[in-house]
């Protein structure tokens, strides 16, 4: 059966004989000694570090034959044919995950497990993955990309500094979160969780100096006509600084591409848990197993983690298994696919188990590791695979995975498979299993997770041998009106930093027309032209599940040239465009800075 403890004292190994009084035995050759202690007074725990170095010292019991002087404190008597029980080691075990045992309590907990042997339940929580975050949500391209994800059903949270503006325009139920992306302090990382996807269309606000109609009709024209300012907050604050803020707060909840390290060790980061021994000891068996960091054991050299020990199946027992201890904060991970373990393998086949729950003896969600004989390999175990399992028994009825509250991980070498059957590589005695990490991955394909409306022509300030003369009112006015494009240059390199997956749109100038003209998708950063902000949501929200454009940066124009007007007919509307047709024919890595490479631009 699968590894689990409690304060439920394991059957003696003993058919005719149960002692519960405390006592010190001396093993040699096989026969036994016993010495009463005073019975209900617990052996002294001792004090288990989570961590060992390789060079320490480790010895896994051995088989009675093998040993020629053993103490154990605390056995309860065993017949002929049996192995000892290291009541010590059990009571050890208890004290790293448990803390010091409370006699109370461990009479308590003891008689609450024989009465009701059954698993504990984990709180049922509401699902609130999935959510699509919509920042820049009152304006022009924002508040058409909110329309459209609510007209396809899809739950949908914004961000908004004004609420009561934003309930307005966008309807009295809209789901809110009420924040300003140049004050990190209102961009509480609690408030996104659920977060899976962010389409970013805040922007500077550019006016008229000399102002403005009531329905921002100067505005909606674009700024090639009118004498143009900043109105608001200047273009480092919203474009750079607010892009970092924004980024820094949703990051946890979006995902990373190369994902999440949970344990071990990669080029430039470690994270080590505190993992403790777990093994048969706990239901009267005398496997034992250990962990290590091994400091130059790793694939190239470097440190990994070492599961190792030594199996047995005397006293029924037949597994071992190291464990972590809770987590103090539950780790979110939720904007994951599921796990990937780095491993040496020896051709075996072990379990990992992730626990949701901070009850100790309760269902665990598991999945078998087959490793392959002197290799390392890395194994991906996607959370939709993980079974509920309680003592190796399926549970049917258990509630769903729930990534956003893993509380701690264990790892299994144990003759039991599931349900009855058996592990078909087990097999006793030593047995070692590097592990140099642990880490949540993000399936393939990867989609963006990020998509931000930025601007065409954010490279062409300073670009050598560019006539302003054919650039648009912002490019020939990049210091006049705070230098916005080079901010918003620098906050494009901030989304291709970060390492969410991501789309950065770059839209030529922004009309109040219809969808629906054909488009030009360009990068490099040369065009010129317009398109509609209806236009730009719709290619905003199609980013967000299109592996093609994934980590790319391009631009985007309407074929009508700016001096004509464009309008669809109502009884004739043009078909609905399928943007992957546009999406593949983008290519990474270019960004139009190739121009810029030795041409610094002034700030």
């Amino acid at each position: 059966m699968d590894c689990y403890c409690s304060y439920t004292l394991p059957r003696p190994p003993s058919s005719t004989t149960s002692v519960l009084n405390f006592q010190s035995v001396s093993t040699v050759n096989g026969k036994s000694s016993l010495k009463n202690l005073h019975p209900g007074v617990l052996p002294s725990p001792q004090f288990s570090r989570p961590f060992a170095r390789l060079g320490d010292q480790f010895q896994p019991q051995r088989s009675s034959a093998f040993r020629s002087s053993r103490i154990y404190k605390g056995r309860i008597t065993s017949e002929a044919g049996k192995q000892g029980w290291d009541f010590s080691r059990f009571i050890k075990t208890l004290y790293f995950f448990k803390g010091p045992p409370s006699p109370a309590k461990f009479a308590e907990y003891l008689i609450e497990k024989l009465s009701n042997p059954s698993p504990s339940k984990t709180e049922n929580r509401m699902d609130t993955s999935g959510i699509i975050l919509v920042a820049g949500a009152t304006g022009g391209v924002g508040r058409r990309v909110v329309d459209i994800l609510r007209s396809k059903g899809y739950p949908v949270k914004v961000l908004v500094r004004n609420e009561e503006k934003a309930r307005r325009m966008l309807g009295p139920d809209v789901d809110l979160i009420v924040g300003d992306i140049t004050k990190a302090s209102t961009l509480v990382p609690e408030y996104f969780k659920g977060v899976r996807k962010v389409i970013n269309a805040v922007s500077v606000i550019v006016g008229p100096k000399e102002g403005d109609t009531p329905d921002r009709a100067k505005y909606s024209q674009g700024i090639k006509f009118f004498e143009p300012e900043i109105k608001g907050a200047s273009p480092e604050m919203v474009e750079y600084i607010g892009m970092k803020n924004l980024i820094n707060a949703v990051k946890e909840s979006t995902g990373l591409r190369r994902g999440k390290l949970v344990f071990g060790f990669e080029e430039n980061s470690t994270r080590e848990l505190a993992w403790g021994a777990l093994d048969d000891v706990v239901m009267g068996g005398v496997s034992e197993s250990a962990f290590l960091i091994d400091p130059t054991g790793g694939e190239n050299g470097g440190p990994t983690g070492l599961f190792r020990g030594v199996v047995s199946t005397a006293n029924n027992g037949g597994f071992t298994s190291i464990r972590t201890k809770n987590f103090p904060v539950p780790e979110d991970l939720s904007a994951y696919d599921g796990l990937e373990v780095r491993l040496k393998g020896d051709g075996r086949r072990y379990k990992l188990i992730v626990r949701t729950s901070r009850d100790w003896d309760t269902v665990g969600y598991t999945s078998s590791i087959d490793t392959i004989e002197d290799q390392w390999q890395s194994i991906q175990l996607p959370f939709s695979s993980l079974r509920p399992v309680f003592r190796a028994r399926t549970v049917s009825d258990a509630l769903p995975f729930d990534a956003c509250q893993i509380v701690s991980l264990q790892l299994m070498f144990s003759k039991f498979e599931y349900d009855g059957k058996l592990n078909p590589t087990f097999k006793e005695g030593p047995f070692q299993l590097p592990v140099s990490s642990i880490k949540a991955f993000i399936k393939d394909p990867v989609t963006p997770r990020f998509v931000h409306v930025s601007s065409a022509g954010v490279t062409r300030p300073e670009r050598p041998g560019l006539d302003l003369s054919k650039q648009p009112p912002a490019v020939r006015l990049n210091k006049e009106l705070g230098f916005i494009l080079t901010f918003k240059l620098k906050g494009e390199d901030l989304i291709r930093e970060s390492g969410i997956p991501y789309t950065i749109v770059r839209p030529c100038a922004l009309t109040e027309e219809p969808a629906g003209a054909d488009l030009i998708f360009d990068q490099g950063d040369n065009i010129t032209g317009k398109i509609s902000r209806e236009e730009i949501a719709q290619i905003c929200i199609a980013a967000l599940e299109s592996p093609y454009a994934c980590d790319k940066t391009f631009e985007v124009k309407s074929v009508i040239p700016f001096s004509e007007p464009y309008a669809v007919d109502p009884a004739n509307p043009p078909p609905e465009k399928d943007y992957n047709v546009y999406f593949k024919t983008l290519k990474d890595g270019i960004t139009g800075k190739e121009s810029l490479e030795n041409t610094p631009v002034p700030v």
